[in-house]
């Protein structure tokens, strides 16, 4: 990456929308250079174009979970349980204590409690030593995160974790509102 790059690249974190020819002025580049550069960069992998959402604004509530798993195995097993799950934001490998952070999203408390403790929960997946779960009360520096809105009202009967919302007594009590992948979600996403 060279100073150029990191123009560009600083400028579209700052606004997605700039345009070439505002790009042109940043740079000193001509828009057709700019363009050559930007798409080196796309299918280099070293950026990607991508909406990215602010929980707040949809009344979302993040938290992070970390977990100590068993082995790697055990790791790979439950990213490959939650992999088309739309509240798991993010999963961070991470060497010590912990060694595996998800990053997760509900629309409301009581969701956020199911999803902390039911069948659902990343935490009642086996493999497990220890967890901890935080609920994030504010996001510093950037308030957007990369919310997998795409994986929601897929019409599934059960959610993409396997568990089926319907048998769950919190569910049926309305203190969830279901997988946001499934017909019986009763959410916002």
């Amino acid at each position: 990456m060279d100073e150029v790059d990191r123009k560009i690249i600083s400028q579209l974190q700052k606004d997605a929308r700039t345009t070439l020819k505002d790009l042109e002025k940043i740079t000193g580049f001509t828009s057709m250079g700019i363009k050559k550069r930007l798409n080196k960069l796309v299918q280099s992998g070293a950026i990607k174009n991508q909406a990215l959402i602010n929980p707040t604004a949809f009344g979302l509530i993040p938290a992070m979970i970390l977990l100590e798993m068993k082995d790697s195995e055990a790791m790979q097993d439950i990213m490959n349980r939650f992999r088309e799950c739309p509240r798991v934001v993010h999963f961070f490998k991470t060497i010590g204590g912990y060694n595996l952070i998800a990053l997760v999203i509900a629309e409301n408390q009581d969701t956020l409690d199911s999803i902390s403790v039911e069948k659902c929960s990343l935490r009642s997946s086996p493999g497990i030593r220890r967890s901890e779960f935080y609920p994030i009360s504010q996001n510093e520096f950037s308030q957007f995160l990369q919310i997998r809105e795409y994986l929601t009202h897929k019409g599934k009967d059960k959610a993409p974790c396997k568990v089926d919302c319907c048998t769950c007594a919190r569910y049926e009590a309305k203190k969830c509102v279901g997988c946001p992948s499934t017909v019986h979600y009763r959410g916002t996403l």
